[in-house]
């Protein structure tokens, strides 16, 4: 294991794009993460279904995976979406999770200017994400990247047995 303050000119870092293989890996970074933020019990998903919708005939998300030393140290999950108003495509980037003992090594900006790199590359006009509110190690690493918090906008949500009822009204 790398220390916490290991940095990147004394180590390898390398990002590349996950692959099938890669499938147990980003269910140990998911859980993870949903540990960090105090939602393990949401967090469900199964190899087969991040094989159907990672690598399956239609890929609803990409994946980057970040190696230290070859030592799995982090990932980000991002998909497309869409702005009206720009008539462009943007990235929303659903997860950024690096592990404890490679933060503060930059792999973590790493990541994220993996995305942003993507997302120029693919002409998005915007690239954004959520962090929750008590998150203020995050808070602060995004604010230093440059990003903006979007505080008139509150994200709406509907699942489960609400998500049904509401699709049989259609």
């Amino acid at each position: 294991m790398k220390s916490l303050h290991q940095t990147p000119e004394s180590s390898s870092l390398a990002v590349r794009p996950a692959m099938p293989a890669d499938i147990p890996q980003i269910l140990a970074f998911i859980r993870e993460l949903a540990e960090y933020e105090k939602l393990a019990h949401e967090a469900v998903a199964t190899s087969e279904q991040m094989q159907a919708h990672l690598f399956g005939a239609r890929p609803y998300a990409e994946v980057i995976i970040a190696e230290v030393d070859g030592e799995s140290a982090g990932f980000a999950l991002f998909f497309h979406n869409f702005s009206t108003f720009t008539g462009q495509p943007g990235i929303y980037l659903e997860d950024l999770f690096v592990r404890p003992q490679f933060r503060g090594a930059g792999v973590g900006k790493r990541l994220i200017s993996q995305v942003a790199k993507i997302a120029v590359e693919r002409n998005c006009s915007r690239f954004e994400w959520s962090v929750l509110d008590w998150n203020e190690p995050a808070i602060r690493f995004y604010r230093s990247l440059g990003a903006s918090p979007m505080d008139a906008w509150t994200v709406q949500r509907v699942t489960g047995e609400a998500l049904q009822t509401l699709a049989e009204q259609a």
